[in-house]
């Protein structure tokens, strides 16, 4: 199974499941280190069925949501049937379905440990930003818990936080920042195993 069947068969459960993850306190730092203002325009990658676009139309923000499950998308789509100012589109990490230089921020998270190559993701989300404008991505750091890939098919076991800090650099963006969101992912296996990870942000400006 690859990650996109995994998103599209958990979706209807997948508020649920990521309630146990992590806490809103995780969306509430990335958007306060990127300083995000209302009616500005931010692009959530790997939207999910919308952890991250919530809380940014709360904020009074314009958001493109991109997710390659649909059905993850779908869910979203009911949930916020009568919002306004959020846009769905299919997408993947290689090839995301919003012009170059068009929002002011990118959000990705719990993104990166999908893609196959995250320097490629980087530097896509890179290519949608307006100069000046900020990436934010919270993911996990480094780990060895691989029932992680098994059971939730991610493609790496969470990453070094100087790796990301390259990949930032080699992507082109300045004023790098990398911090802990003092928080961790908490998830739970099959096997009665149990996976505790610091979550780190990462920010830079294009």
């Amino acid at each position: 199974m690859n990650s996109k069947k995994y998103f599209d068969e958990v979706a209807r459960k997948w508020d649920e499941m990521q309630q146990s993850f992590f806490s809103e306190e995780v969306r509430e730092k990335a958007f306060s280190i990127a300083g995000v203002k209302a009616g500005e325009i931010a692009a959530d990658i790997g939207a999910g069925t919308g952890f991250v676009t919530e809380g940014l139309m709360q904020k009074g923000l314009e958001v493109i949501a991109v997710d390659q499950s649909e059905a993850m998308l779908d869910e979203m789509r009911k949930k916020f049937a009568d919002a306004k100012g959020v846009e769905y589109r299919t997408g993947e990490a290689e090839k995301l379905p919003i012009q170059d230089d068009s929002v002011d921020y990118a959000f990705a998270n719990m993104y990166l440990h999908h893609v196959e190559l995250p320097l490629d993701a980087i530097k896509e989300m890179a290519r949608i930003l307006k100069p000046g404008g900020r990436l934010v991505i919270t993911d996990m750091d480094e780990h060895k818990f691989d029932f992680l890939i098994k059971e939730h098919h991610d493609r790496w076991m969470g990453f070094k936080r100087e790796d990301v800090k390259k990949w930032f650099s080699e992507a082109g963006f300045k004023d790098i920042v990398i911090d802990c969101v003092g928080e961790c992912c908490a998830q739970s296996g099959l096997k009665e195993e149990y996976a505790e990870v610091s979550i780190f942000v990462a920010s830079g400006v294009k």
